[in-house]
């Protein structure tokens, strides 16, 4: 006889906080790397998600490895003074590791690098705390979902949602559908989590994954060079961090 689900087992252990031996192999791993490639660049992300960083990791698989978060870390690994810098001028670029930034080791040319970052853009949904990149007004009639194509209304089971979300709906031939037009946001202002959450149920993306290079250390030289007008359009939302582990990964 099968297993019913109240018979699943559910661990109550913490998870385990990670250790000085992980931390000394994410040291381990910068350093190895400083040695390997001929280009250090340091990066900060705006409108940071995991999934879109797996992305760039996976396209530059074969030629770059990106380290991300765990800043104490990797400065310690890179040296912050010229006495503990792992090699030639790396402690410039250490002292520059502040926040939530990463590491991007590769051979590729600068002009291929910025290139190439200047063009990756993905667009995703706005969180608590973005500010609203454009108004979002919705007409009187059907709430539609805007990401399907064609547009198409909500089911009926999500209209408890809608309002739940300030939407005032009435239900009309088995569709949530708005009497009055509604304000969802306005242009520039902070959006709240129920603004947030609203947007995203409409399909409505406000915030672009972007990487920003600041600065880049070369090999040969030893020297760091600042990388100006890159993050200025950079929007921080305090987006999830992946863990040792994924830094660590391939």
């Amino acid at each position: 006889m099968p297993r019913t689900k109240r018979a699943k087992l559910v661990s109550l252990t913490k998870v385990s906080k990670k250790t000085r031996e992980h931390k000394n192999v994410l040291l381990t791993e910068v350093q190895q790397n400083a040695e390997k490639w001929k280009y250090c660049w340091l990066f900060e992300v705006g409108a940071m998600r995991n999934a879109h960083l797996k992305t760039v990791r996976k396209l530059w698989k074969d030629s770059a490895r990106i380290f991300f978060g765990r800043g104490a870390v990797m400065a310690k690994a890179l040296g912050t003074t010229v006495e503990e810098e792992h090699r030639m001028g790396l402690h410039k670029l250490a002292q520059q590791i502040k926040g939530q930034v990463g590491l991007f080791f590769t051979d590729s040319e600068p002009q291929e690098v910025i290139e190439w970052f200047d063009d990756f853009k993905q667009a995703d949904f706005a969180r608590t705390g973005n500010r609203a990149t454009r108004t979002v007004i919705l007409p009187a009639g059907p709430v539609m979902r805007v990401h399907s194509d064609p547009p198409e209304p909500f089911p009926h089971n999500e209209d408890p949602q809608l309002r739940k979300l300030g939407l005032t709906t009435s239900m009309k031939r088995g569709v949530p559908t708005l009497e009055n037009p509604h304000r969802v946001c306005d242009k520039g202002k902070v959006l709240t989590g129920e603004q947030a959450q609203l947007l995203k149920l409409l399909g409505e993306k406000m915030v672009e994954f972007k990487v920003g290079l600041l600065a880049r250390w070369d090999a040969a030289s030893g020297e760091v060079v600042q990388v100006e007008g890159r993050c200025t359009e950079i929007e921080r939302d305090g987006g999830e961090v992946e863990d040792e582990d994924e830094e660590m990964s391939e």
